[in-house]
């Protein structure tokens, strides 16, 4: 996610968008003649007040445009002539919204190119504000050194080397390099790459962190995520520019340069996380009262009667934005010890009877609804992977398809795993397969997938899964 760092220039979006609105409304009460026309298709009494329409219906269309054209998603990095296109994308945009106004009505006294009048001064005013405030942010920056950014650039390859020159040359887009950090000798860095993570917990005042991320471990990334959401900083990911472009993480240009983010999935919007968060909580309460209720003693009595050992497993898993938490299941095997880089395989000796029964009906996975209660996790999602597995996991899959799968919470069940890939990774092409439906539902989740997602994998409880052992 973004985070929005700074004192007042997050004002400025806002402001242009109220004074857009005056603009266009201001202006139409001048050149459009309302007090005469009528409607062409509708005669209510109520909607005889033309100006008013007019009002909500430019604000309403206004906002719709602006939103799909990105009109004010203006950034440091944003160039003159992206800002340039964009006002004449919505001049066209906006025109055609003017003009479907006014074939609307039978009599509006408003030649053609009167409205092409107030079209093209609305638009000089608009533009005018835009390019201004661009600008004056611009010298604020370049010559008062307000409005700055601290980051600090984790690579040394030929990424980095051209964003560390960007930065070091053009202070109007005001990015203050607080500190270098590679893998090598030369004293130009300040350290190597371990090093960079004693800094960044010396120093909380970070607002964004450049990684050349193929120059990273699993871990490091893992790790410089897990900063970033902590300390509400932003991560960016430096490509190597011969590597293609993903589409699963977002892609901005600074001076041709591409810089990779973490994107703001559907799935993550406030609304949508609101609803998510309401139905994981009400369905893991109903599990939790009539299900885990009488379940749990019974199972501790089974449980305990078949090896000693506790009722439940815990073990640390990678949660949203690799932030580690402890998950519960009921305990399966005869030990509670793991042995690293290991699944539970077919026939395996360690697994208990009841454990049999358990993993092949997925009743062991139930606990994690007390997971999802306590908000670690969703009741759909991505399956959590244990620490152990995910460092060899991203060494088969793609790094970008691999950090866009932990950009949302994981769940007690997934797409992935109803459709038989769980458990255990007999080759690549199982971990991939599982990478590839995660990322499919990230992009497409709708309540509706979720719910069916769920009866899938109530099916998949009484017929039993060959994969589920």
């Amino acid at each position: 996610m973004e985070y929005k760092r700074g004192r007042y220039s997050w004002l400025l979006r806002p402001i242009l968008i109220i004074f857009d609105l005056l603009v266009i409304n201001v202006l139409a009460f001048y050149f459009f003649n309302f007090n005469q026309s009528s409607l062409y298709y509708f005669d209510i009494e109520i909607l005889n007040n033309k100006h008013f329409l007019y009002v909500v219906y430019s604000i309403f269309f206004w906002m719709i445009s602006t939103s799909l054209l990105r009109f004010y998603e203006v950034y440091r990095y944003t160039s003159s002539i992206n800002i340039i296109s964009l006002i004449i994308k919505q001049f066209l945009a906006f025109g055609i919204i003017v003009y479907a106004f006014i074939g609307a009505f039978r009599s509006i006294d408003t030649p053609a190119f009167t409205t092409l009048k107030y079209l093209l001064l609305s638009f000089l005013f608009i533009s005018t504000a835009k390019l201004v405030s661009y600008y004056i942010l611009k010298s604020y920056r370049s010559f008062l050194k307000g409005n700055v950014r601290r980051v600090v650039i984790i690579g040394k390859g030929e990424g980095a080397q051209e964003l560390k020159q960007l930065f070091t040359k053009r202070k109007e887009l005001g990015y203050t390099i607080k500190a270098t950090f590679a893998n090598t000798d030369s004293k130009s860095y300040t350290g190597n790459i371990s090093d960079s993570f004693q800094f960044l917990s010396n120093d909380k005042s970070i607002d964004e962190i450049y990684c050349a991320i193929d120059e990273l471990t699993e871990k490091q990334v893992n790790d410089y995520v897990k900063y970033a959401e902590i300390n509400h900083c932003n991560i960016k990911f430096i490509p190597r520019s011969s590597k293609l472009l993903t589409n699963r993480l977002k892609t901005d240009y600074y001076n041709y340069l591409p810089v990779l983010s973490m994107p703001e999935v559907t799935l993550n919007n406030d609304f949508n996380k609101f609803i998510k968060r309401i139905f994981d909580v009400v369905f893991s309460s109903l599990i939790i009262i009539f299900i885990l209720s009488w379940l749990v003693p019974l199972l501790f009595i089974v449980i305990k009667l078949e090896s000693k050992g506790p009722l439940f497993y815990k073990h640390t898993r990678n949660g949203i934005n690799y932030k580690e938490f402890t998950c519960y299941k009921f305990r399966s095997l005869k030990t509670n010890k793991t042995i690293a880089g290991t699944y539970i395989t077919q026939n395996d000796k360690r697994v208990t009877k009841i454990g049999k029964f358990l993993r092949k009906t997925s009743l062991d996975e139930f606990p994690q609804f007390y997971n999802v209660l306590k908000g670690d996790m969703s009741v759909v999602g991505p399956r959590p992977h244990m620490l152990s597995y995910t460092d060899d996991y991203s060494k088969k899959i793609d790094k970008y398809n691999f950090i866009f799968r932990h950009n949302v919470k994981p769940g007690v069940t997934g797409l992935a795993q109803v459709k038989g890939y769980r458990g255990e990774i007999k080759n690549d092409e199982d971990i991939i397969n599982r990478i590839k439906y995660d990322n499919f539902y990230i992009e497409n989740w709708s309540l509706v997938l979720d719910i069916r997602i769920i009866f899938q994998t109530m099916i998949n409880v009484f017929k039993g899964q060959k994969e589920a052992y």
